[in-house]
């Protein structure tokens, strides 16, 4: 039986709250055994555990805040909006990627696709 649509959506906030605060064993723990990222679209493909490790590891120690903006879950499937705000000495930087999610049964990410390029982000 597939994930619920509640259980998908509580995946998808764990996961914009701990792209804030979290740290990459926290955030693979949201993923499936054999989990794909994709981050951004077009980009090399992470395969292993520890290649998606190492991608979410280069958040760790910045200071930034998320905020979820919109979400919409269908089939075991989520789309949805957020928004990373990244403040450093050289000032403050702000992404809204548009994030694509499949999920296997239990709820876990089996794989996830950011949708984004350099021309989204703003700085301010």
């Amino acid at each position: 039986m597939a994930a619920s649509n509640e259980r998908i959506r509580e995946v998808v906030e764990a996961y914009v709250s701990l792209i804030a605060g979290g740290t990459a064993a926290e955030i693979v723990d949201l993923f499936a055994e054999g989990a794909t990222v994709e981050d951004p679209v077009g980009s090399a493909v992470r395969t292993t555990r520890e290649e998606i490790a190492a991608f979410y590891g280069t958040l760790e120690g910045l200071q930034q805040e998320t905020r979820l903006i919109d979400c919409r879950i269908a089939a075991g499937e989520a789309a949805f909006l957020f928004e990373v705000r990244t403040i450093t000495d050289g000032g403050t930087f702000t992404l809204a990627p548009i994030d694509v999610m499949t999920f296997d049964d239990e709820g876990r990410i089996t794989t996830m696709r950011a949708f984004w390029s350099d021309t989204d982000m703003s700085v301010g």
